[in-house]
């Protein structure tokens, strides 16, 4: 069985993403308010849970998320804080009816090797490799039914610096998902646990 396979009842849906800072998430909060009356049919996320997620996790057993901290912690510190850039609209999939919303990001090379230890941290505690590509982006909304692919304005929030990597436990409620971080990881620094 693998870590994904673990049984919902005594499982923790879990994720690792990069938090945005406050001024961040209210720029997005404010492109989400000027989208929202020529997109009815998406439902957009709130301020409060956009962030960067790096690896997805899925369910999980309490001992997987334990075992993957060490590794996470690894990658954090040889991480060092860095810039993203925040710009762009566009939609999942690339082709045929819209089902997702996304904001672009830019991100450095080093970015790109803290996702990509991330998921040498996931396989080697137990979850099956990802199969899609890294595509870096905020999502703002998923639509909540078949829809044209809209005309996207332009969008550039400038940018954003990345200073720590969270591994966040992710609650379904009807109003949305409630993230809670169960640990953090400084980049460039040493771990410390958020419990």
């Amino acid at each position: 069985m693998t870590a994904a396979d673990a049984p919902r009842e005594k499982a923790i849906r879990a994720f690792v993403a990069l938090p945005l800072p406050d001024g961040v998430r209210r720029e997005v909060a404010g492109v989400i308010a000027r989208l929202s009356p020529s997109l009815p049919d998406v439902r957009f996320v709130r301020d409060e849970g956009v962030h960067v997620t790096l690896r997805f996790l899925g369910w999980t057993r309490a001992e997987t998320l334990a075992a993957i901290e060490a590794p996470l912690a690894r990658a954090a510190a040889a991480c060092p804080p860095f810039e993203m850039a925040l710009r762009g609209l566009g939609t999942f999939p690339d082709r045929g009816s819209p089902r997702v919303l996304w904001l672009g990001l830019d991100l450095p090379a080093a970015a790109r090797r803290l996702q990509a230890a991330c998921e040498e941290a996931a396989v080697a505690t137990g979850f099956e490799p990802e199969p899609r590509a890294f595509h870096p982006h905020l999502t703002l909304g998923r639509w909540r039914s078949r829809a044209r692919r809209p005309e996207l304005p332009p969008a550039d929030l400038g940018s954003a610096r990345a200073s720590q990597l969270i591994l966040y436990r992710s609650d379904i409620r009807p109003a949305g998902s409630v993230y809670t971080p169960l640990a953090a990881f400084p980049l460039g620094g040493a771990a410390s646990a958020v419990r």
